[in-house]
């Protein structure tokens, strides 16, 4: 039977509880962990993080592609009392430094490849780095073993680091409670049960990418973590493992549905999730055409706050374009620009409340005030809330719509982009001497990354330096060079000017 919602929050290295010790839990390239195996695997990784790193509180970060040692991490540093920062396995030595920096971390697990490829400065005094084959074998020979912690529900247990419209990242806060309740929530909207299989395709550094590991073990079910290199290996996956669940993000589905798929592959499915953005309604169409007997959970959510919104199934073919309703443990309120709640077809700022909201940013008390503020005085829930940005509206049925962002926010291919972080990577080149970074809308990927600069006219040079620099999802697609840049009445580059101008 689906499972239901538990209120009370556990630590969240608890979930190594859930299942039967026989039962399949994580089903890797060369070998599958069945509970048991995972039970003992977090214990004596706990244990061995314990011994490396005995300063409780402390950050160790994580830089590698799905594997045992990224998947257990979450709940082994959570039960010993450290904080997980796992950064994402895309991200170039600049970013991954700032990263290492601001969190302070003690201890950097990557992949020998990506440690090689840090700098004389980019690592913290502090900061032990380790390949991770030389930690999994230090792990394999230990014998310490420690047992489900007794950690308050409220403790840090991890920072993921998101990118805002403005400068570097910033690290978000989560408590145990954050992800246990996170994973209650969408465990019993999904109707996950024990015998379901998640195909984790989504990074483990993004909180729903995180989650999928999280909502699969709460009900007891296994997860196949899978780096894909083309989308054919997402169906040839779903076929091996008889996945019957699946998240991706929109410029993902629509490659996917761009496939033939085998019969095997399609008739496991029970359910797709989508995040990262939203569906259009003709991808909405062929996801339901080609899959017809998985149900489709569209979702709306924000790092601040892990998940806001999810539409039922049954709504998906008649509202296609909505958000849905508020996910369990969340309060989502419309307000508007006079501070009152909006009525419906009014358009408003979407604030999420409750639970599930994020303990702010790390060590950034300034940013942290302007996003997390106390909830308005018809919240339920109280306490502090994110207030997210976005403009959304609520119709009479009480379902909401998107209707756009407040700030500059680039979201492309479901990553998302400061455009002041490539406006400064271009900066950075001493090729150009202004720069603006701008998302437009794209089919495949919801925003293309579109560059306008004012320099030298050297593209090749200067696409060379942001390859050498940027992450390639941060890349732009088209670089355009302007003699001079539209001003606005106070003598400020006219963003908007620019953006029409890419528009058209």
């Amino acid at each position: 039977m689906p499972i239901t919602p538990d209120p009370l929050p556990r630590p969240i290295d608890h979930l190594t509880e859930c299942g039967r010790d026989e039962d399949p839990a994580l089903v890797l390239r060369k070998a599958t962990l069945s509970w048991k195996d995972l039970r003992r695997r977090v214990a004596l990784l706990a244990g061995w993080l314990a011994d490396r790193v005995p300063e409780r509180g402390a950050r160790i970060a994580s830089w590698a592609a799905k594997g045992e040692l990224t998947c257990l991490l979450p709940l082994a540093a959570a039960r010993a009392g450290l904080v997980h920062v796992p950064v994402n396995p895309l991200l170039k030595r600049a970013q991954v430094a700032h990263i290492l920096a601001d969190s302070g971390a003690k201890l950097l697990i990557g992949t020998p490849a990506r440690l090689a490829t840090l700098e004389d400065g980019d690592l913290p005094v502090d900061c032990l780095p380790l390949g991770e084959d030389t930690a999994l074998s230090e792990v394999a020979s230990a014998e310490k073993m420690l047992a489900p912690s007794c950690a308050d529900p409220s403790d840090l247990a991890a920072i993921l680091y998101t990118s805002g419209s403005t400068g570097r990242p910033k690290g978000v806060m989560l408590s145990h409670a954050n992800m246990w309740l996170g994973a209650a929530s969408v465990a019993s909207y999904l109707g996950m049960e024990a015998d379901d299989v998640t195909l984790a395709v989504l990074p483990l550094s993004f909180d729903y990418g995180q989650n999928q590991l999280f909502y699969s073990w709460y009900c007891g079910a296994s997860v196949v973590p899978l780096d894909y290199l083309t989308p054919r290996d997402v169906t040839k996956s779903c076929a091996r493992h008889g996945v019957t669940t699946l998240a991706a993000v929109p410029p993902l589905w629509v490659q996917l549905v761009e496939l033939d798929w085998p019969q095997d592959a399609v008739t496991s499915l029970r359910r797709l999730t989508n995040s990262g953005g939203a569906l259009t309604v003709d991808l909405v169409r062929a996801l339901r055409t080609m899959f017809p007997q998985a149900r489709l959970f569209p979702m709306y959510g924000l790092t601040e706050a892990f998940r806001s919104t999810f539409l039922d199934p049954a709504l998906v073919d008649t509202h296609p374009t909505s958000m849905g309703r508020a996910i369990p443990f969340a309060e989502i309120l419309v307000i508007d620009d006079q501070g009152q709640l909006a009525k419906p077809g009014e358009e408003g700022e979407l604030v999420h409340c409750g639970p599930l909201v994020a303990q702010g940013y790390w060590q950034d008390e300034e940013r942290t005030a302007e996003r997390f503020k106390p909830a308005p005085a018809m919240s339920e829930y109280g306490g502090m809330a994110v207030w997210s940005g976005d403009r959304v509206r609520r119709d009479e049925e009480g379902l909401l719509y998107f209707v756009g962002r407040r700030d500059a926010m680039i979201k492309s291919a479901g990553n998302r982009i400061s455009p002041q972080e490539i406006e400064d990577a271009a900066m950075a080149t001493g090729l150009v001497a202004e720069a603006v970074a701008l998302g437009v809308p794209d089919e495949r990927l919801g925003q293309a990354v579109h560059l306008i600069v004012r320099g030298s006219g050297d593209e090749d040079g200067l696409r060379a330096a942001l390859k050498r620099e940027l992450p390639n999802f941060m890349q732009p697609r088209v670089v355009r060079w302007l003699e001079a840049m539209p001003l606005n009445p106070n003598g400020k580059i006219d963003r908007a000017a620019l953006q029409a101008m890419e528009a058209a």
